[in-house]
């Protein structure tokens, strides 16, 4: 049976499910990066993503971070609650590194004393552009109880997600959040938590996410099954 597109995105197919509030989620095997000007084939990512992202949804829905992930049903394909995914990339940093190292002229790697939580415009015509409460105002993204929410949020899951990793002995060094409204109003986590959207480090420095790609300095497959198999074995 055919199932409808609602939407196909750089890294996932989104499809309508029998239930209106209900989207089935299936991860791709593509790899892309500024903005989808350089796309490649990667086999297999798109289960490496959906499971690890699964695990990671798991883990804050236990933690009490409110997701709109339900359930992991195949190796690439996961059911979430449907949301309208407010226009805003919120990015927290633990420390210094890729763009935030390169717009201050900074060396990567340092820790700052206190996150630093930007937000960027959702919209890949004007390349996700950098924004700060006032624009989010201006342009009618969300009010500011909403905003205030979105930081406070963003800082406790940031809490779970830190000490997640540290456990499998990875430093969280920055990473990308994307929230959505639901039906009535409410808003939660959305998208992905993965390598694909989180910078992290092991004990040697090595890059254990999609700066493999970046960067070409290494098997995107190879770096996230690593971080997949150690998750799975906090289970």
């Amino acid at each position: 049976m055919s199932r409808e597109l609602i939407y196909s995105g750089k890294a996932k197919d989104i499809f309508a499910t029998e239930d209106e509030n209900i989207i089935l989620a299936q991860y791709k095997d593509q790899a892309t990066m500024l903005n989808g000007a350089r796309k490649e084939t990667v086999d297999g990512k798109g289960k490496l993503n959906n499971q690890i992202s699964s695990l990671i949804f798991e883990h804050l829905n236990a933690a009490g971070i409110a997701t709109h992930f339900i359930k992991q049903v195949s190796e690439t394909e996961q059911l979430n609650q449907k949301v309208e995914i407010i226009p805003l990339e919120v990015v927290l940093r633990n420390y210094t590194a890729g763009s935030f190292s390169k717009r201050f002229g900074v060396d990567e790697g340092i820790k700052l004393e206190q996150p630093i939580l930007e937000f960027y415009y959702k919209n890949d015509d004007l390349d996700d552009p950098f924004i700060n409460d006032e624009h989010v105002a201006f342009l009618e993204i969300a009010s500011a109880d909403e905003l205030a929410f979105l930081k406070e949020e963003t800082r406790k899951i940031n809490a779970v997600l830190t000490d997640l990793f540290a456990q499998i002995g990875l430093t969280l060094i920055d990473y990308k959040l994307e929230f959505g409204r639901t039906a009535d109003g409410k808003i939660i986590l959305a998208d992905e938590v993965s390598p694909d959207t989180s910078r992290l480090w092991d004990a040697d420095g090595n890059h254990m996410d999609k700066d493999v790609f970046r960067r070409n300095i290494g098997s995107i497959t190879d770096v996230y099954t690593v971080v997949l198999e150690k998750l799975q074995e906090l289970k």
